[in-house]
């Protein structure tokens, strides 16, 4: 029966609460943070639950009122809006009885980074910032620049974001990939369409006591900034340099002006990196089949193409094409393609678990 499978979830969320107003939980930082983080994701489930068996409850005393003679009509007019309601509620929780993503609910750093195509590709990235700049507007996120290195033209060569927002890490995880453009570039006087490609990678944002780096590890080197930024670039040691030495990953921030701001961030994304490697590691022990978010920045490995000529956007994963390229980009409009992506994976998801 299906109440008694979310039973266990109802159980679990009272027993979180209780937890939660112990003293011992409340001097333990890290274990107060993941309890209030498994029971916030845990509380669709228990709202969709609660009402479902309010819903059944209904359906069962209607039922019983059908034969009487004064309150049998009125039990016929509630059953034909708790009954179709039952049916919403149970496809509902067939999504939520899936394997939950525990990084769901995080903030996000945003990845973007120029590959093939030059100054075009640095172009795109721009163009690809500011429409999920938009996208995070629609979604009442707010949008960070951690770090960022102009191209020669415009645009970016590299950008990194960070997303603040309820959900951002569940909505745009998938946007991880190669991400190919066509288009007649600005500076192509023949009027020839360009292929370019830029990659994405998006990782979840990390609580400082989930990851514990050891300072011996770490390699920093500070140096003067480069590119565009005001007075004080080339005129003071700001920008640092983070290299981690056992895995060694290199993170470099020097978007602000203070040299200890820039280490701060610095260090932010290179815990997010850290954190992205031990979830990959752990996937590829349990068997998932999870290619990199990072490709090469070649034409290969594309998870989407935009075709500006056509007004074209293709998601190769799941073969969805739009011809409203201009609308999604312009609008911020993702969902049009996430929502797809996200439902796709739901419904891999059931098959699955044989739901």
């Amino acid at each position: 029966m299906l109440r008694d499978k979310l039973q266990p979830f109802i159980d679990r969320y009272d027993e979180i609460s209780s937890l939660l107003s112990s003293p011992d939980i409340a001097n333990d930082i890290k274990k107060m943070t993941d309890l209030s983080r498994e029971q916030s994701s845990l509380e669709s489930i228990v709202k969709t639950a609660n009402e479902y068996s309010e819903v059944c409850d209904g359906i069962e005393e209607n039922r019983e009122l059908l034969e009487d003679k004064e309150l049998g009509e009125l039990a016929k007019e509630e059953l034909k809006e708790l009954e179709p309601r039952k049916v919403e509620l149970e496809d509902e929780i067939k999504i939520l009885l899936l394997p939950t993503d525990p990084n769901d609910n995080r903030n996000i750093y945003v990845e973007m980074r120029a590959g093939t195509g030059g100054d075009e590709a640095a172009i795109f990235v721009g163009d690809l910032f500011k429409a999920y700049a938009r996208f995070a507007d629609n979604m009442g996120w707010k949008v960070e620049i951690v770090n960022s290195s102009e191209g020669t033209v415009e645009g970016y060569k590299e950008l990194i974001l960070l997303i603040k927002g309820d959900g951002a890490y569940s909505k745009l995880k998938y946007e991880g990939g190669t991400h190919r453009v066509q288009r007649v570039p600005a500076t192509e006087s023949q009027g020839r369409v360009h292929t370019s490609a830029i990659t994405v990678a998006v990782m979840p944002e990390v609580d400082d006591v989930e990851i514990d780096i050891n300072p011996n590890d770490l390699k920093i080197d500070v140096m003067r900034s480069s590119g565009c930024g005001g007075q004080s670039v080339n005129t003071t040691d700001s920008a640092v340099r983070i290299t981690h030495l056992p895995t060694g990953l290199v993170v470099t921030n020097q978007d602000q002006k203070s040299q200890h701001k820039n280490k701060d961030k610095a260090m932010k994304v290179l815990k997010a990196r850290l954190y992205d490697l031990e979830m990959q590691k752990k996937q590829e022990e349990e068997g998932a089949d999870r290619k990199s978010q990072v490709g090469t920045g070649d034409r290969s490995g594309r998870i989407r193409t935009y075709n500006y000529p056509q007004n074209r956007i293709t998601d190769h994963r799941i073969g969805l094409t739009l011809y409203r390229l201009d609308a999604i980009m312009e609008g911020g409009l993702f969902e049009e393609i996430i929502d797809p992506l996200i439902a796709h994976h739901q419904a891999e998801a059931m098959k699955e678990a044989g739901l």
